[in-house]
C-alpha cells in the first residue's frame, strides 16, 4: 500500500512557475507508475502528466505539454511535477496518484493540493 501527499501548490501569477512534490510511503514505490491530474473548479478530473517506475517514459496532456515536466526520485521515494509558464486555466486541485503494476487504473491517491494563477 502507498500513501501519498501533495505540496508545493500555492497563488502565482500568470507567467510564473511553481514545483509541486507528491510524497510517498512505502518500500514499493520504485515499483509504481505515477501520474499527476487536476481537477478545476467545475470541472472533471483531468489527466496531466505520468511517469513509469524507472523513469523511462513520461506521457503529458497536449494542454500541458511543453510547460509541464514530471520527475520523480525513487531513492526519496517522490514525485514531482515542475510546472512553468503558469496560465489562469491551470487554477486546480492537483492530485498524485500511483498504479501498481498489475493494475489497469490509479489505485492510490493523494488529498491534492491547490493551485491559483492569477491573471
Amino acid at each position: 500500500q502507498v500513501q501519498l501527499v501533495e505540496s508545493g501548490g500555492g497563488l502565482v501569477q500568470a507567467g510564473g512557475s511553481l514545483r509541486l512534490s507528491c510524497a510517498a510511503s512505502g518500500r514499493t514505490f520504485g515499483t509504481y507508475r505515477m501520474a499527476w491530474f487536476r481537477r478545476a473548479p467545475g470541472k472533471a478530473r483531468e489527466f496531466v502528466a505520468a511517469i513509469t517506475a524507472n523513469s523511462g517514459n513520461t506521457d503529458y496532456a497536449a494542454s500541458v505539454k511543453g510547460r509541464f515536466t514530471i520527475s520523480r526520485d525513487n531513492a526519496k521515494n517522490a514525485v514531482y511535477l515542475q510546472i512553468n509558464s503558469l496560465k489562469p486555466e491551470d487554477t486546480a486541485v492537483y492530485y498524485c496518484a500511483a498504479q501498481a503494476v498489475a493494475s489497469a487504473y490509479y489505485d492510490y491517491w493523494g488529498p491534492g493540493t491547490q493551485v491559483t494563477v492569477s491573471s
